[in-house]
């Protein structure tokens, strides 16, 4: 198997789990949360989102869809091109609030098409090429697809995991 064909299986797995995890929700559960400052399923949709943005519009050397579109307001919050939710204290990831599912999941399809570009273009030895060199040791493009990646899966599960819990609750 290629690299950019086990990249595609893997990437390719996200947008049915962020489906399953947002499709149908209004905004009220899209920010609801299960305990005072823990984060909401659309802070963690959204967040999976801007980090998969953020670092693959760095890597392709475009601007991020977040801020080209400017879609800050349809979140309640500014289209700031830094703020990928990383370090967010709970008012601040309070105040993620995305008018609906169908947002979330638009946002989400328009920065996984981007992915799903770079990917179809990557070779393995592209895999070695530094894209961040603020880190020591500095960032290869595959130790970056792999953060991307790992964080993307992590917070999809979590929002999956609290979509359940919620609705449990409101049973």
């Amino acid at each position: 198997m290629e690299i950019s064909a086990l990249l595609h299986e893997q990437f390719g797995r996200l947008p049915d789990h962020v489906q399953e995890a947002v499709d149908g929700l209004d905004a009220e559960m899209l920010t609801a949360t299960v305990a005072p400052g823990t984060n909401s399923i659309g802070w963690l949709v959204w967040h999976l989102t801007r980090v998969q943005d953020h670092h693959v519009a760095e890597i392709m050397a475009r601007p991020q869809i977040w801020v080209t579109e400017d879609l800050g307001a349809s979140f309640g919050i500014t289209s700031d091109p830094d703020n990928i939710g990383y370090g967010h204290t709970s008012d601040e990831a309070a105040a993620v609030r995305p008018v609906d599912a169908d947002l979330l999941l638009d946002y989400f399809t328009v920065v996984h098409a981007r992915t799903d570009d770079l990917l179809n273009k990557l070779t393995a030895d592209d895999l070695d090429r530094v894209v961040d060199h603020r880190w020591n040791p500095p960032v290869t493009l595959g130790v970056r697809l792999a953060s991307i990646l790992d964080d993307d899966v992590q917070h999809v599960g979590q929002a999956k995991y609290l979509r359940g819990l919620l609705e449990r609750q409101r049973r």
